[in-house]
């Protein structure tokens, strides 16, 4: 049996990523610094640890994996602004200590990073694809492409086999933030929804199973060179026609309004060239409307229970 670890394994992504595996039929070990009972995950050998640490190596000497998927790190656009130095030590220092207690321990492991679209600011065109240049809007997206960059050193000088996903605007049932959620509680709680910006932004949303699926099979079928794949669905959603979206699902009349305020180091427009990740036959399986239409039952059993 396979062994994946999976950092950030008590997170919204990592909690999928582990599920995936173990459906896979892979022997899952899941790290993440929460108390065991926040894990929910029963299929997982869990390890409550606080990165760097010394127990990294014990770990990796026990048992190397076979695959380390990264998701842990930070995840706020809005905090990296006003705390670079945290976003700092949680993406890209912590990254460095994981490649390189795996260069050490562990040297043939397969490591697959979540990185973000954040790397490309706002495109110049679109769809976007890999080779576009970066040029981040927040300490979020540097900080991210920082974590490129040392997946892609600790690749060619050391010959660890690494990858990076850019994941565009993922979604999904536990996420309990962005805009699909925002959606869901304000209608929910309040019957009004105001929302940033003018309705014209436009994003590419990609469900966690989805996401999960192609981790997966970046981990198995990649080259892992160091090279970097867009993660994305590969359609443009305003934020207006989401909002209409996840209105429909929920059975509500409510009329949104936004208030025309752009959010400091969001970009405008998203939309993935996944021709990359096509090509090692990846295809998005989940459309936005059936993702949407789970979201919203979520999102109502969550609020009425709280």
């Amino acid at each position: 049996m396979k062994t994946a670890l999976i950092t950030g394994v008590a997170g919204f992504l990592g909690r999928y990523v582990a599920r995936h595996f173990v459906k896979e039929g892979w022997r899952v070990v899941g790290l993440d610094d929460v108390p065991p009972e926040n894990v929910q995950l029963s299929s997982v050998a869990f390890h409550r640890m606080q990165l760097p640490s010394t127990a990294l190596a014990e770990l990796l000497h026990a048992a190397p994996p076979d695959v380390c998927v990264h998701c842990a790190g930070r995840a706020s656009v809005g905090l990296s602004m006003s705390d670079p130095a945290s976003d700092f030590r949680g993406n890209a220092a912590l990254t460095f200590e994981l490649l390189d207690a795996l260069r050490q321990h562990a040297p043939q492991c397969r490591f697959v990073l979540l990185s973000s679209a954040a790397v490309y600011g706002n495109p110049a065109t679109l769809p976007v694809a890999e080779d576009h240049p970066i040029a981040p809007l927040s300490p979020y997206g540097y900080h991210k492409r920082q974590a490129e960059l040392l997946c892609e050193e600790f690749s060619r000088i050391y010959g660890l086999p690494t990858a990076s996903a850019r994941i565009f605007s993922a979604y999904g049932p536990g996420l309990r933030r962005q805009v699909v959620w925002d959606v869901c509680e304000k209608v929910l709680t309040t019957g009004r929804l105001t929302l940033h910006g003018t309705g014209g932004e436009s994003r590419d949303f990609i469900h966690a199973a989805d996401i999960a699926r192609a981790l997966f099979l970046i981990a198995g079928k990649a080259p892992c060179a160091g090279e970097v794949y867009n993660l994305a669905s590969g359609r443009a959603v305003t934020i207006d026609e989401l909002a209409a979206i996840v209105l429909a699902a929920l059975g509500s009349r409510v009329e949104p309004v936004f208030n025309g305020t752009a959010t400091p180091g969001d970009p405008l427009h998203w939309r993935a060239d996944i021709a990359k990740l096509g090509a090692l036959g990846f295809a998005p399986a989940i459309s936005l409307e059936q993702g949407v239409r789970a979201v919203a039952s979520w999102c109502a059993a969550e609020l009425s229970s709280a």
